[in-house]
Protein backbone atom coordinates (compact mmCIF):
# COMPACT_ATOMS: atom_id res chain seq x y z
CA UNK A 1 0.00 0.00 0.00
CA UNK A 2 1.52 3.73 -0.50
CA UNK A 3 2.62 5.61 2.47
CA UNK A 4 -0.60 7.73 3.77
CA UNK A 5 0.39 11.16 3.24
CA UNK A 6 1.42 13.01 6.87
CA UNK A 7 -1.30 15.35 7.94
CA UNK A 8 0.05 18.81 8.79
CA UNK A 9 0.01 19.81 12.40
CA UNK A 10 -2.37 22.30 12.18
CA UNK A 11 -0.95 25.97 13.05
CA UNK A 12 -1.76 27.44 16.33
CA UNK A 13 -3.18 30.69 15.70
CA UNK A 14 -3.51 33.52 18.90
CA UNK A 15 -5.76 36.55 19.05
CA UNK A 16 -4.39 39.34 21.85
CA UNK A 17 -6.71 42.20 22.33
CA UNK A 18 -7.52 44.62 23.81
CA UNK A 19 -4.89 45.80 25.64
CA UNK A 20 -1.56 48.07 24.13
CA UNK A 21 0.81 46.12 21.21
CA UNK A 22 4.41 48.44 21.47
CA UNK A 23 5.37 48.36 17.82
CA UNK A 24 6.37 50.57 15.05
CA UNK A 25 3.71 49.72 12.76
CA UNK A 26 1.04 51.19 14.51
CA UNK A 27 1.73 53.36 18.02
CA UNK A 28 -2.15 53.18 18.78
CA UNK A 29 -2.38 49.76 18.39
CA UNK A 30 -4.69 47.27 21.02
CA UNK A 31 -4.29 43.93 19.44
CA UNK A 32 -1.96 41.43 18.14
CA UNK A 33 -2.55 38.43 15.79
CA UNK A 34 -0.29 35.57 15.53
CA UNK A 35 -0.05 32.79 13.42
CA UNK A 36 2.20 29.25 14.37
CA UNK A 37 5.12 31.39 14.98
CA UNK A 38 4.99 34.50 13.27
CA UNK A 39 3.34 37.78 14.15
CA UNK A 40 0.91 38.02 10.99
CA UNK A 41 -1.13 41.55 12.17
CA UNK A 42 -1.61 44.66 14.52
CA UNK A 43 -3.75 47.12 14.66
CA UNK A 44 -7.05 48.35 16.42
CA UNK A 45 -9.70 46.73 18.68
CA UNK A 46 -12.02 47.37 16.19
CA UNK A 47 -10.43 45.67 13.62
CA UNK A 48 -9.88 42.87 16.06
CA UNK A 49 -13.43 42.12 16.33
CA UNK A 50 -14.09 41.57 12.61
CA UNK A 51 -11.44 38.78 12.66
CA UNK A 52 -11.82 37.14 15.50
CA UNK A 53 -13.67 33.65 15.04
CA UNK A 54 -13.63 30.41 16.82
CA UNK A 55 -10.62 29.40 15.80
CA UNK A 56 -8.14 31.74 17.55
CA UNK A 57 -7.49 31.00 20.92
CA UNK A 58 -8.56 34.21 21.81
CA UNK A 59 -6.56 36.48 24.58
CA UNK A 60 -8.33 39.23 26.66
CA UNK A 61 -5.24 41.47 27.22
CA UNK A 62 -7.19 43.49 30.35
CA UNK A 63 -5.12 47.16 29.51
CA UNK A 64 -1.77 45.12 29.76
CA UNK A 65 1.11 45.60 27.79
CA UNK A 66 2.60 43.58 24.32
CA UNK A 67 6.40 44.35 24.19
CA UNK A 68 8.95 42.32 22.50
CA UNK A 69 10.88 40.13 24.14
CA UNK A 70 14.24 41.33 26.24
CA UNK A 71 17.46 40.15 24.75
CA UNK A 72 19.94 39.93 27.57
CA UNK A 73 23.61 40.56 25.64
CA UNK A 74 25.61 39.49 28.35
CA UNK A 75 25.34 36.68 31.09
CA UNK A 76 27.07 33.36 32.47
CA UNK A 77 24.00 30.85 32.80
CA UNK A 78 25.60 28.13 35.31
CA UNK A 79 26.75 30.89 37.24
CA UNK A 80 23.81 32.43 37.07
CA UNK A 81 22.06 29.39 38.58
CA UNK A 82 24.44 28.72 40.93
CA UNK A 83 24.31 32.20 42.36
CA UNK A 84 20.09 31.49 42.51
CA UNK A 85 20.23 28.46 44.23
CA UNK A 86 23.36 28.97 46.58
CA UNK A 87 24.30 31.00 49.53
CA UNK A 88 22.66 34.63 48.38
CA UNK A 89 25.56 36.83 50.07
CA UNK A 90 24.46 40.59 49.03
CA UNK A 91 22.81 41.45 52.11
CA UNK A 92 26.18 40.35 53.99
CA UNK A 93 27.82 43.38 55.48
CA UNK A 94 30.24 42.16 57.48
CA UNK A 95 32.93 39.12 58.06
CA UNK A 96 30.95 37.62 61.02
CA UNK A 97 27.72 37.71 58.90
CA UNK A 98 29.37 36.09 55.83
CA UNK A 99 31.00 33.24 58.26
CA UNK A 100 27.35 32.41 60.24
CA UNK A 101 25.81 32.39 56.83
CA UNK A 102 28.76 29.90 55.41
CA UNK A 103 28.01 27.86 58.75
CA UNK A 104 23.97 27.91 58.07
CA UNK A 105 24.41 26.35 54.32
CA UNK A 106 22.89 23.15 54.13
CA UNK A 107 24.06 20.44 52.07
CA UNK A 108 27.06 18.42 51.58
CA UNK A 109 29.97 19.03 48.76
CA UNK A 110 31.36 22.75 48.02
CA UNK A 111 30.16 25.46 49.67
CA UNK A 112 29.14 28.02 46.97
CA UNK A 113 28.35 31.55 47.29
CA UNK A 114 27.77 34.67 45.47
CA UNK A 115 27.39 38.79 45.88
CA UNK A 116 29.67 39.50 48.90
CA UNK A 117 31.11 43.31 48.63
CA UNK A 118 33.26 44.43 51.20
CA UNK A 119 32.63 47.96 50.40
CA UNK A 120 29.03 48.16 52.24
CA UNK A 121 30.99 46.67 55.40
CA UNK A 122 31.53 49.01 57.99
CA UNK A 123 34.45 46.93 58.43
CA UNK A 124 36.07 46.03 55.33
CA UNK A 125 38.23 43.09 56.39
CA UNK A 126 37.71 39.74 54.74
CA UNK A 127 37.48 36.31 57.13
CA UNK A 128 40.75 34.31 56.81
CA UNK A 129 40.79 30.93 54.85
CA UNK A 130 40.68 29.67 58.19
CA UNK A 131 37.75 30.90 59.39
CA UNK A 132 35.97 30.00 56.39
CA UNK A 133 37.48 26.20 56.86
CA UNK A 134 35.92 26.03 60.36
CA UNK A 135 32.75 27.88 59.14
CA UNK A 136 31.91 25.11 57.36
CA UNK A 137 32.95 22.09 59.00
CA UNK A 138 35.58 20.84 57.07
CA UNK A 139 33.66 21.44 53.59
CA UNK A 140 35.47 23.48 50.76
CA UNK A 141 34.47 26.85 50.18
CA UNK A 142 33.66 29.23 46.80
CA UNK A 143 32.47 32.62 47.44
CA UNK A 144 32.50 34.72 44.31
CA UNK A 145 32.83 38.56 44.97
CA UNK A 146 29.87 40.51 43.25
CA UNK A 147 32.05 41.21 40.47
CA UNK A 148 32.70 37.75 39.79
CA UNK A 149 36.62 38.84 39.28
CA UNK A 150 37.74 37.28 43.01
CA UNK A 151 36.46 35.13 45.47
CA UNK A 152 36.95 33.75 49.11
CA UNK A 153 38.36 30.22 49.39
CA UNK A 154 38.82 27.99 52.24
CA UNK A 155 42.24 26.63 53.27
CA UNK A 156 40.94 23.13 51.84
CA UNK A 157 40.07 24.23 49.03
CA UNK A 158 42.78 26.17 48.27
CA UNK A 159 44.85 23.50 48.89
CA UNK A 160 42.97 21.01 46.00
CA UNK A 161 43.18 23.51 43.49
CA UNK A 162 47.10 24.07 43.94
CA UNK A 163 46.64 27.98 44.55
CA UNK A 164 50.10 28.19 46.13
CA UNK A 165 52.37 29.89 44.14
CA UNK A 166 49.95 31.16 41.41
CA UNK A 167 49.38 35.01 40.41
CA UNK A 168 46.71 36.06 42.49
CA UNK A 169 47.28 34.02 46.09
CA UNK A 170 48.52 35.91 49.04
CA UNK A 171 47.93 35.39 52.47
CA UNK A 172 43.98 36.25 52.92
CA UNK A 173 41.52 34.37 51.47
CA UNK A 174 40.74 36.81 48.70
CA UNK A 175 42.14 35.07 45.17
CA UNK A 176 42.45 37.31 41.74
CA UNK A 177 43.84 37.21 38.76
CA UNK A 178 45.32 32.97 37.42
CA UNK A 179 44.43 31.94 41.30
CA UNK A 180 40.76 32.84 41.14
CA UNK A 181 40.48 31.24 37.76
CA UNK A 182 42.12 28.04 39.04
CA UNK A 183 39.89 27.80 42.14
CA UNK A 184 36.58 28.79 40.24
CA UNK A 185 37.52 25.63 38.31
CA UNK A 186 38.10 23.24 41.26
CA UNK A 187 34.66 24.76 42.25
CA UNK A 188 33.07 24.08 39.25
CA UNK A 189 33.86 20.32 38.98
CA UNK A 190 30.59 19.07 38.54
CA UNK A 191 28.44 16.27 36.78
CA UNK A 192 26.94 17.81 34.06
CA UNK A 193 23.01 17.38 35.08
CA UNK A 194 24.28 19.47 37.89
CA UNK A 195 25.86 21.68 35.45
CA UNK A 196 22.11 21.38 33.14
CA UNK A 197 20.14 21.80 36.71
CA UNK A 198 22.17 25.26 36.72
CA UNK A 199 21.28 26.46 33.35
CA UNK A 200 17.77 25.48 33.40
CA UNK A 201 16.87 27.41 36.60
CA UNK A 202 19.02 30.35 34.89
CA UNK A 203 16.53 30.25 31.89
CA UNK A 204 13.70 29.84 33.52
CA UNK A 205 14.41 33.34 35.83
CA UNK A 206 15.11 34.09 32.91
CA UNK A 207 12.11 34.19 30.94
CA UNK A 208 9.61 34.90 34.04
CA UNK A 209 11.71 38.43 33.62
CA UNK A 210 10.26 38.57 30.26
CA UNK A 211 13.79 37.15 28.03
CA UNK A 212 13.16 35.73 24.95
CA UNK A 213 17.05 35.40 24.74
CA UNK A 214 20.47 35.59 26.38
CA UNK A 215 23.86 35.70 25.40
CA UNK A 216 26.03 33.45 27.15
CA UNK A 217 29.68 34.53 27.37
CA UNK A 218 31.34 31.35 28.06
CA UNK A 219 35.06 31.33 28.33
CA UNK A 220 37.64 28.74 29.08
CA UNK A 221 38.54 30.46 32.74
CA UNK A 222 34.88 30.48 33.17
CA UNK A 223 33.69 26.95 32.08
CA UNK A 224 34.52 23.98 30.72
CA UNK A 225 34.02 23.33 26.80
CA UNK A 226 31.27 20.87 27.88
CA UNK A 227 29.69 23.62 29.86
CA UNK A 228 29.04 25.49 26.56
CA UNK A 229 28.06 22.70 25.07
CA UNK A 230 25.09 22.23 27.60
CA UNK A 231 24.75 25.86 26.86
CA UNK A 232 23.64 26.04 23.42
CA UNK A 233 22.12 22.36 23.57
CA UNK A 234 18.93 24.53 24.79
CA UNK A 235 18.07 25.32 21.21
CA UNK A 236 18.93 22.27 19.52
CA UNK A 237 17.74 18.81 21.12
CA UNK A 238 15.27 18.09 23.13
CA UNK A 239 16.75 17.51 26.49
CA UNK A 240 16.33 14.98 29.25
CA UNK A 241 12.65 14.58 31.25
CA UNK A 242 14.06 16.67 34.06
CA UNK A 243 14.96 19.41 31.59
CA UNK A 244 12.48 21.28 29.37
CA UNK A 245 12.13 20.84 25.54
CA UNK A 246 14.34 22.57 23.14
CA UNK A 247 12.28 25.85 22.27
CA UNK A 248 11.05 25.80 25.94
CA UNK A 249 13.53 28.19 27.01
CA UNK A 250 14.97 31.33 26.00
CA UNK A 251 17.12 30.85 22.81
CA UNK A 252 20.63 31.05 23.74
CA UNK A 253 23.24 33.08 21.48
CA UNK A 254 26.30 31.18 22.21
CA UNK A 255 30.15 32.87 22.33
CA UNK A 256 33.49 31.49 23.38
CA UNK A 257 35.94 33.92 24.45
CA UNK A 258 39.61 32.03 23.50
CA UNK A 259 42.45 33.86 21.66
CA UNK A 260 42.99 32.94 18.78
CA UNK A 261 46.86 33.76 16.62
CA UNK A 262 46.02 33.04 13.34
CA UNK A 263 43.35 32.29 10.84
CA UNK A 264 44.60 28.44 11.03
CA UNK A 265 44.01 28.30 14.69
CA UNK A 266 40.90 30.43 14.73
CA UNK A 267 39.31 27.49 12.45
CA UNK A 268 41.00 24.91 14.61
CA UNK A 269 39.25 26.16 17.95
CA UNK A 270 35.60 26.30 16.29
CA UNK A 271 35.75 22.77 15.27
CA UNK A 272 36.91 21.43 18.61
CA UNK A 273 34.02 23.18 20.27
CA UNK A 274 31.41 20.64 18.43
CA UNK A 275 28.57 23.54 18.97
CA UNK A 276 28.50 26.88 16.63
CA UNK A 277 29.28 30.06 18.34
CA UNK A 278 28.66 33.35 16.90
CA UNK A 279 31.96 34.60 17.25
CA UNK A 280 35.63 34.01 19.53
CA UNK A 281 34.38 37.40 21.60
CA UNK A 282 32.48 37.81 25.28
CA UNK A 283 34.39 36.88 28.57
CA UNK A 284 38.23 37.34 26.33
CA UNK A 285 39.67 39.45 29.34
CA UNK A 286 41.84 42.52 28.41
CA UNK A 287 41.50 43.56 31.96
CA UNK A 288 39.19 42.37 35.25
CA UNK A 289 36.80 44.78 36.90
CA UNK A 290 37.32 47.87 39.08
CA UNK A 291 35.38 46.10 42.73
CA UNK A 292 38.44 44.19 42.56
CA UNK A 293 40.55 46.66 41.09
CA UNK A 294 41.39 44.33 38.09
CA UNK A 295 40.54 46.49 35.71
CA UNK A 296 43.29 48.46 33.71
CA UNK A 297 43.49 52.10 34.21
CA UNK A 298 46.17 54.93 33.18
CA UNK A 299 46.71 56.03 36.86
CA UNK A 300 46.31 54.63 39.92
CA UNK A 301 43.07 53.48 41.69
CA UNK A 302 42.23 56.39 43.83
CA UNK A 303 42.04 54.53 47.13
CA UNK A 304 45.13 52.15 46.19
CA UNK A 305 48.09 54.21 45.53
CA UNK A 306 50.31 52.73 43.12
CA UNK A 307 47.46 50.19 41.77
CA UNK A 308 46.43 50.27 38.24
CA UNK A 309 45.03 47.17 38.04
CA UNK A 310 45.98 44.07 35.12
CA UNK A 311 46.54 43.46 31.53
CA UNK A 312 46.00 39.79 30.51
CA UNK A 313 46.45 40.35 26.60
CA UNK A 314 48.99 42.22 24.65
CA UNK A 315 48.27 44.54 22.06
CA UNK A 316 50.41 42.20 19.69
CA UNK A 317 47.66 39.10 20.88
CA UNK A 318 44.57 40.99 20.43
CA UNK A 319 45.35 42.34 17.06
CA UNK A 320 46.29 39.17 15.67
CA UNK A 321 43.11 37.95 17.61
CA UNK A 322 41.26 40.51 15.77
CA UNK A 323 42.34 39.97 12.21
CA UNK A 324 42.10 36.11 12.52
CA UNK A 325 38.36 36.84 12.86
CA UNK A 326 38.18 39.33 10.57
CA UNK A 327 39.36 37.16 8.11
CA UNK A 328 37.26 34.52 8.87
CA UNK A 329 34.18 37.10 8.89
CA UNK A 330 33.00 36.03 12.54
CA UNK A 331 32.92 38.17 15.53
CA UNK A 332 35.61 38.96 17.91
CA UNK A 333 35.40 40.77 21.09
CA UNK A 334 36.60 41.23 24.34
CA UNK A 335 36.01 41.98 28.00
CA UNK A 336 37.83 45.58 28.95
CA UNK A 337 36.63 47.88 31.58
CA UNK A 338 39.45 50.09 32.19
CA UNK A 339 40.73 53.13 29.99
CA UNK A 340 43.89 51.82 29.63
CA UNK A 341 42.57 48.44 28.70
CA UNK A 342 40.51 50.28 26.27
CA UNK A 343 44.00 51.91 24.50
CA UNK A 344 45.26 48.76 24.30
CA UNK A 345 41.95 47.02 22.69
CA UNK A 346 41.84 50.30 20.31
CA UNK A 347 45.38 49.87 19.37
CA UNK A 348 44.70 46.47 18.67
CA UNK A 349 41.99 47.22 16.12
CA UNK A 350 44.62 49.58 14.79
CA UNK A 351 46.66 46.93 14.06
CA UNK A 352 44.34 44.40 12.96
CA UNK A 353 43.01 46.88 10.40
CA UNK A 354 46.29 47.84 8.92
CA UNK A 355 46.76 44.25 8.42
CA UNK A 356 43.35 43.29 6.94
CA UNK A 357 41.87 46.23 6.28
CA UNK A 358 38.73 48.53 7.72
CA UNK A 359 36.52 47.12 5.37
CA UNK A 360 36.65 43.28 6.83
CA UNK A 361 37.05 44.73 10.67
CA UNK A 362 33.89 47.01 10.57
CA UNK A 363 31.83 43.93 8.40
CA UNK A 364 32.70 41.07 10.97
CA UNK A 365 31.03 43.32 13.54
CA UNK A 366 33.20 42.61 16.76
CA UNK A 367 32.00 43.71 20.56
CA UNK A 368 33.40 44.74 23.34
CA UNK A 369 31.68 43.81 26.64
CA UNK A 370 31.31 46.85 29.89
CA UNK A 371 33.65 49.32 28.21
CA UNK A 372 32.91 51.71 31.42
CA UNK A 373 35.27 54.27 30.89
CA UNK A 374 36.23 55.87 27.56
CA UNK A 375 36.72 59.20 26.34
CA UNK A 376 35.76 60.94 23.47
CA UNK A 377 38.64 60.11 21.71
CA UNK A 378 38.23 56.28 22.50
CA UNK A 379 34.39 56.66 21.47
CA UNK A 380 35.51 58.11 18.25
CA UNK A 381 37.27 55.13 17.35
CA UNK A 382 34.74 52.72 18.33
CA UNK A 383 32.37 54.40 15.83
CA UNK A 384 34.93 54.12 13.23
CA UNK A 385 35.55 50.69 13.62
CA UNK A 386 31.65 50.02 14.22
CA UNK A 387 32.52 48.12 17.29
CA UNK A 388 29.24 47.58 19.07
CA UNK A 389 29.26 48.34 22.94
CA UNK A 390 27.82 45.72 24.94
CA UNK A 391 27.07 47.26 28.32
CA UNK A 392 25.22 46.93 31.51
CA UNK A 393 23.48 49.90 33.31
CA UNK A 394 22.95 47.94 36.43
CA UNK A 395 26.37 48.85 37.09
CA UNK A 396 26.11 52.36 37.10
CA UNK A 397 22.84 51.91 39.28
CA UNK A 398 24.71 49.84 41.88
CA UNK A 399 27.86 51.64 41.94
CA UNK A 400 27.62 55.30 40.65
CA UNK A 401 27.03 58.85 41.92
CA UNK A 402 28.48 60.30 44.82
CA UNK A 403 28.63 58.11 47.54
CA UNK A 404 29.73 55.05 45.45
CA UNK A 405 31.97 52.07 44.53
CA UNK A 406 33.04 53.78 41.86
CA UNK A 407 33.56 57.35 43.58
CA UNK A 408 35.66 55.69 46.02
CA UNK A 409 37.80 53.74 43.64
CA UNK A 410 38.26 55.95 40.98
CA UNK A 411 37.29 59.57 42.22
CA UNK A 412 36.00 61.92 39.58
CA UNK A 413 36.89 59.79 36.88
CA UNK A 414 34.08 58.50 38.08
CA UNK A 415 31.65 60.76 35.99
CA UNK A 416 32.84 60.01 32.72
CA UNK A 417 32.10 56.49 32.85
CA UNK A 418 29.51 54.39 31.44
CA UNK A 419 28.48 57.12 28.74
CA UNK A 420 25.88 55.35 26.84
CA UNK A 421 24.26 59.61 25.71
CA UNK A 422 27.63 59.96 24.33
CA UNK A 423 27.88 56.17 22.54
CA UNK A 424 24.34 56.91 20.80
CA UNK A 425 25.35 60.51 19.82
CA UNK A 426 28.87 59.26 18.02
CA UNK A 427 26.68 56.36 16.42
CA UNK A 428 28.48 53.51 18.43
CA UNK A 429 26.33 50.46 18.05
CA UNK A 430 25.11 49.62 21.91
CA UNK A 431 23.04 46.80 23.37
CA UNK A 432 22.40 46.25 27.14
CA UNK A 433 22.16 43.37 29.38
CA UNK A 434 23.01 42.40 33.10
CA UNK A 435 26.35 40.31 33.27
CA UNK A 436 24.30 38.32 35.45
CA UNK A 437 24.97 37.14 38.38
CA UNK A 438 26.64 40.45 38.53
CA UNK A 439 23.62 42.32 38.48
CA UNK A 440 19.96 40.32 38.55
CA UNK A 441 17.91 39.86 35.60
CA UNK A 442 15.43 42.24 36.13
CA UNK A 443 15.51 44.34 32.35
CA UNK A 444 13.21 47.08 33.71
CA UNK A 445 15.28 48.20 36.65
CA UNK A 446 17.87 48.10 33.47
CA UNK A 447 16.08 50.50 31.59
CA UNK A 448 15.43 52.58 34.48
CA UNK A 449 19.45 52.64 35.05
CA UNK A 450 19.43 54.41 31.43
CA UNK A 451 17.16 56.89 32.16
CA UNK A 452 18.18 57.53 35.78
CA UNK A 453 22.14 58.01 34.92
CA UNK A 454 23.43 58.88 37.88
CA UNK A 455 25.66 61.64 35.14
CA UNK A 456 22.09 63.47 33.66
CA UNK A 457 24.85 64.26 30.63
CA UNK A 458 24.47 60.64 29.54
CA UNK A 459 20.66 59.58 29.75
CA UNK A 460 18.92 58.37 27.81
CA UNK A 461 15.43 58.48 26.78
CA UNK A 462 13.39 54.94 27.70
CA UNK A 463 12.87 54.25 23.76
CA UNK A 464 16.19 54.26 23.08
CA UNK A 465 17.01 52.10 26.47
CA UNK A 466 14.23 49.74 25.45
CA UNK A 467 15.77 49.42 22.09
CA UNK A 468 19.15 49.03 23.24
CA UNK A 469 17.79 45.84 25.16
CA UNK A 470 15.49 44.30 22.75
CA UNK A 471 16.01 45.05 18.86
CA UNK A 472 19.10 46.14 19.55
CA UNK A 473 20.69 42.58 21.44
CA UNK A 474 19.46 40.59 18.05
CA UNK A 475 21.49 42.90 15.97
CA UNK A 476 24.79 42.88 18.08
CA UNK A 477 24.68 38.93 17.75
CA UNK A 478 24.33 39.27 13.40
CA UNK A 479 21.14 37.39 14.23
CA UNK A 480 20.08 35.44 10.96
CA UNK A 481 16.54 36.78 11.19
CA UNK A 482 16.40 40.80 10.97
CA UNK A 483 12.66 41.38 11.53
CA UNK A 484 13.38 39.81 15.30
CA UNK A 485 12.93 42.20 18.23
CA UNK A 486 9.90 43.94 16.65
CA UNK A 487 6.06 43.04 16.55
CA UNK A 488 5.34 44.04 13.05
CA UNK A 489 3.61 41.05 10.28
CA UNK A 490 6.34 38.62 9.73
CA UNK A 491 8.39 39.58 12.77
CA UNK A 492 9.31 36.29 15.40
CA UNK A 493 6.51 36.12 17.85
CA UNK A 494 8.78 36.70 20.40
CA UNK A 495 7.20 38.97 23.08
CA UNK A 496 6.06 39.67 26.78
CA UNK A 497 2.63 40.54 28.11
CA UNK A 498 3.30 43.26 30.98
CA UNK A 499 1.25 44.56 33.77
CA UNK A 500 1.71 48.54 34.05
CA UNK A 501 0.57 51.29 36.43
CA UNK A 502 0.71 53.07 33.13
CA UNK A 503 1.93 53.84 30.05
CA UNK A 504 3.93 56.93 28.77
CA UNK A 505 6.64 58.41 26.86
CA UNK A 506 9.66 59.19 29.09
CA UNK A 507 12.71 60.75 27.58
CA UNK A 508 15.70 62.34 29.41
CA UNK A 509 15.72 65.73 27.98
CA UNK A 510 12.97 68.28 29.10
CA UNK A 511 13.36 70.38 26.15
CA UNK A 512 11.44 67.76 24.02
CA UNK A 513 9.31 65.93 26.20
CA UNK A 514 6.40 68.21 25.45
CA UNK A 515 6.23 66.80 21.63
CA UNK A 516 7.81 63.70 22.29
CA UNK A 517 4.71 62.59 24.37
CA UNK A 518 2.31 64.38 22.39
CA UNK A 519 -0.17 61.73 20.62
CA UNK A 520 0.64 63.30 17.50
CA UNK A 521 3.76 61.76 17.70
CA UNK A 522 3.03 58.68 17.16
CA UNK A 523 5.44 57.55 19.55
CA UNK A 524 5.12 53.75 20.91
CA UNK A 525 4.20 54.06 25.17
CA UNK A 526 6.66 52.41 27.35
CA UNK A 527 5.73 51.51 31.40
CA UNK A 528 6.21 54.11 33.47
CA UNK A 529 8.96 53.62 35.37
CA UNK A 530 8.66 56.22 38.15
CA UNK A 531 5.83 54.84 39.63
CA UNK A 532 7.24 53.15 42.36
CA UNK A 533 6.08 49.52 40.98
CA UNK A 534 8.07 47.41 38.42
CA UNK A 535 5.86 45.73 35.54
CA UNK A 536 4.71 42.54 36.40
CA UNK A 537 5.44 40.02 33.81
CA UNK A 538 2.32 37.58 32.92
CA UNK A 539 3.67 35.76 29.82
CA UNK A 540 6.83 35.53 28.09
CA UNK A 541 6.45 34.03 24.21
CA UNK A 542 9.39 32.67 22.02
CA UNK A 543 8.76 32.04 18.13
CA UNK A 544 4.63 31.49 19.03
CA UNK A 545 5.67 29.32 21.91
CA UNK A 546 5.04 29.83 25.66
CA UNK A 547 8.14 29.77 28.09
CA UNK A 548 6.49 31.72 30.81
CA UNK A 549 3.25 32.51 32.00
CA UNK A 550 1.72 33.54 35.87
CA UNK A 551 -1.53 31.87 35.10
CA UNK A 552 -3.30 35.15 35.52
CA UNK A 553 -3.49 36.09 31.94
CA UNK A 554 -6.73 34.20 30.68
CA UNK A 555 -8.74 33.25 27.40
Amino acid sequence: MPDTPAVPTPRKVSLYRNGSVYTAADPFATAMLVDGDTVAWVGSEQAASSIADSSMDVIDLHGTLVAPGFVDSHVHLTETGIALDGLQLGGIRSAAELLDAVAAAAGEGTVLGHGWDETLWANPALPTREELERAAGGRQVYLSRVDVHSSLVSSSLASAAGLGGLDGFAAGSQVKRDAHTAARRAARQLPADRLRGYQQRALAEAAANGYVAVAEMAAPHIGSVEDLRLAAGWNTTSNPADAAPAGAVPEVLPYWGQLASSVEHAQSILDGLGVPVLGLAGDLNIDGSIGSRTASLRSDYSDAPGERGSQYLTVAAAAAHLAACSLLGIQAGFHVIGDAGLDAALEALDQAAAEVGEQRIRAAGHRFEHVEIADADAISRLARYSVTVSAQPGFDALWGGDSSLYKQRLGQRQLGMNPFGSYYSAGVPICFGSDSPVTPLRPWDSVRACLQHTNPAEQISARAAFLGHTRAGWRAARYRNPMAGQLVPGAPASFAVWEVDELMVQVSDGRVQSWSTDPRARTPLLPALDTGSDPVCLQTVRDGRVLFTNGTLGA
